[in-house]
């Protein structure tokens, strides 16, 4: 009886693991729709679970098709060990990734390699508010030392350090392009992040600092002309907040809380 129900358990895994061999690729895309809000989706996905690729987009709005928002499209292989508990996946994009990105760890904390992405800012207005009024444009990479993820419940806790690098950046809102380089660094310590804004040129500047808990980001900084500039800019710096006196110049206040 024991050697029967042993055969019988074997004869389920094995059926398991064949039938999981063959899970198609789309059944990625509600994973990624669930763990983004809605905001990302797996565009034209082709493969298996375990092999396979696609782009990323925007998740659709009613009968509207998926729109890429990065270039290239994703290629994954993710390890069927994964069923027992233990991930070892990879994740490959030569026009978006600087480098093949390795994920290892088990289902609740992973090891993420470090890696940058290039982010086209004109098609991050996908996103949704408020970047679809910015309507943002130039170039953008995103770059991570190696990371540490850990969930625990609905909660993401992350150890390490992403660096945002903008250059050459427009806004629709102003006839000045670019409006100039900027560096957001993400210091990640658990569910929360220090967050340092500078300029690395202008000529519009902004400089700040805040930090982001769950989710929610609190942020004080300036924005300013640099000097000479301060007309071209009046109108765009209107927009951003209000105005306070800091010695001889007026600069604009960025609160966000």
């Amino acid at each position: 009886m024991l050697r029967l129900v042993l055969w019988l358990l074997a004869g389920l895994v094995t059926i398991a693991l064949t039938a999981g061999a063959f899970l198609p690729a789309a059944w990625m895309s509600p994973i990624v729709e669930r763990q983004t809000g809605g905001r990302l989706t797996l565009g034209d996905p082709q493969g298996s679970l375990w092999r396979g690729s696609a782009f990323i987009g925007g998740a659709p709005s009613g009968a509207d098709p998926v729109t890429p928002l990065l270039p290239g499209r994703f290629a994954w292989r993710l390890s069927p060990m994964a069923l027992l508990g233990q991930v070892d996946a990879d994740l490959e994009n030569a026009q978006a990734l600087s480098q093949p990105v390795r994920i290892t760890g088990s289902w609740y904390e992973w090891l993420v390699s470090p890696a940058a992405i290039t982010l086209p800012a004109e098609r991050l207005a996908g996103l949704g508010a408020p970047l679809n009024t910015i309507q943002p444009a130039g170039r953008m990479q995103l770059s991570w030392t190696p990371l540490q993820v850990a969930r625990q419940g609905a909660q993401v806790s992350v150890n390490g350090t992403m660096t945002l690098r903008m250059e050459d950046i427009a806004s629709r809102l102003s006839p000045v392009k670019p409006l100039g380089a900027y560096e957001l660094i993400m210091d990640w310590q658990g569910p929360q992040a220090r967050l340092a804004l500078k300029s690395l040129h202008g000529p519009l500047l902004l400089n700040g600092s805040g930090g982001l808990t769950n989710g929610r980001m609190q942020f004080s900084g300036k924005a300013e002309a640099e000097e000479g500039q301060e007309e071209r800019l009046a109108n765009l710096l209107n927009l951003l907040g209000q105005r306070r006196r800091e010695g001889d110049k007026n600069v604009i206040a960025l609160e966000f809380k």
